[in-house]
């Protein structure tokens, strides 16, 4: 294969906000599950995993090029699915070729997580692998049916608990609006501040439901089986998330976000402390009662 510095990657590419600064590598090509109703990212691509050897020569090639690189990002859509012989196959190439490496990180599924045993998770973090970012969505079960997640709140409540006795930072995000206007929202935003006050995480970020190219939602939208929500609902829907957060359950500190570009209302706090502020910074957005279109609200 031959590579160019400035484009070796199979597209599309994504990663997290918060790894805009981390390099790249990609072990995994789409998503394994791809089967969630929100999601368009990997509907042109079909799953697999690279070869080892491939991986290793993207890895020095990068090296050549890059002078210093403190964080690796792990591509695609849950490299967390690949073999646990693999994954440790790359973080040993990663330490070898990257040494200032300080942290890997990978999207992952709640599929992965229930599949790696708890010894095997302990050793990828022993390796370096070190974060994980989970798509939760919802705390509320009919609303992880209706978009398909595979999973329970329950369920996801116990998995992240697996990720903190390996000795891994977890780092969830939840969808504002993801119920569409035919569909009440009240459970998914109570339910959402519970699983939040419930789950161990280090990361919470709220992100606000947008139709992505060749998703299910954005056909049924097309079809008029399914509208997006206003933003002063969203509002009222963060408002309630927040009312629901019960700081008395939190047993650490939580990082917690609604920064995204889908967002309307950034807000920035550290749970469970920022809570009653953050929700005071809501309560003033929604007694002005001004929402301009494609418009950020910063306080």
């Amino acid at each position: 294969m031959k590579y160019s510095l400035y484009d070796p990657y199979d597209y599309p590419l994504y990663r997290p906000p918060s790894e805009a600064y981390s390099l790249i590598l990609q072990v995994t090509l789409g998503c394994s599950y791809n089967r969630c109703v929100f999601c368009g990212m990997y509907q042109t691509k079909k799953f697999r995993i690279k070869p080892i050897e491939t991986v290793k020569q993207e890895l020095v090639m990068f090296a050549e090029h890059y002078r210093r690189v403190d964080k690796v990002f792990l591509a695609d859509g849950d490299a967390l699915t690949a073999p646990t012989e693999y994954l440790v196959e790359v973080l040993d190439a990663i330490a070898d070729v990257i040494p200032q490496c300080k942290r890997v990180s990978c999207y992952a599924t709640h599929l992965n997580i229930r599949q790696k045993s708890p010894e095997e998770l302990q050793l990828l973090a022993s390796k370096g692998l070190t974060l994980l970012y989970l798509g939760v969505e919802s705390g509320d079960d009919e609303t992880l049916k209706f978009i398909r997640k595979g999973t329970t709140a329950a369920e996801l409540i116990k998995l992240s608990n697996k990720v903190k006795d390996a000795g891994m930072e977890l780092s969830a995000t939840f969808i504002l609006g993801i119920n569409g206007a035919e569909r009440d929202n009240t459970q998914h935003a109570i339910k959402t501040g519970e699983i939040i006050s419930k789950m161990y995480l280090t990361y919470a970020g709220l992100l606000t439901l947008r139709l992505e190219d060749g998703s299910y939602l954005t056909k049924a939208a097309a079809e008029g089986k399914y509208t997006i929500v206003g933003i002063e609902e969203v509002v009222k829907e963060l408002k309630l998330i927040l009312e629901n957060i019960h700081v008395e359950e939190m047993t650490a500190p939580v990082i917690f976000r609604s920064n995204h570009a889908s967002n309307f209302l950034t807000l920035k706090g550290t749970l469970p402390q920022d809570r009653d502020a953050m929700l005071a910074q809501v309560n003033r957005v929604l007694e002005r009662g001004v929402y301009p279109e494609h418009q950020k609200y910063y306080l």
